[in-house]
């Protein structure tokens, strides 16, 4: 996870911006789907970065996590406990038993 110095950062680089009075539930979550497309991008037609171009894949995934922080900041998330109650969430809809080695999706119902 993002340390608290990092997410500090972000919020005082949008602050600094006064760009908070756009950071809307729904253009932040807008933001979040354009930069995962544009993560996107850097595979098109190829199973790695286009060219080896880890850096600008780098770049992608930093804005998408920017962005995914501030949304759930403003929805009042903790990160943490969101990403630990989802894997729980995973780890009983996709038992090891059943799922290890296999990428199929499971029909096993969310609890």
């Amino acid at each position: 996870m993002l340390s608290d110095e990092t997410i500090t950062r972000i919020h005082r680089f949008v602050d600094e911006r006064d760009w908070g009075q756009f950071h809307t539930p729904a253009n932040l979550a807008k933001s979040v789907s354009i930069e995962a497309g544009e993560l996107l991008e850097c595979f098109q037609w190829t199973d790695g970065p286009r060219d080896g171009d880890t850096e600008h894949a780098g770049e992608e995934i930093a804005d998408v996590l920017i962005y995914a922080t501030l949304l759930a900041d403003k929805l009042g998330l903790d990160l943490d406990t969101i990403v630990n109650d989802k894997l729980t969430k995973n780890a009983r809809r996709y038992p090891v038993r059943l799922f290890k080695g296999t990428a199929e999706k499971s029909d096993l119902p969310e609890k």
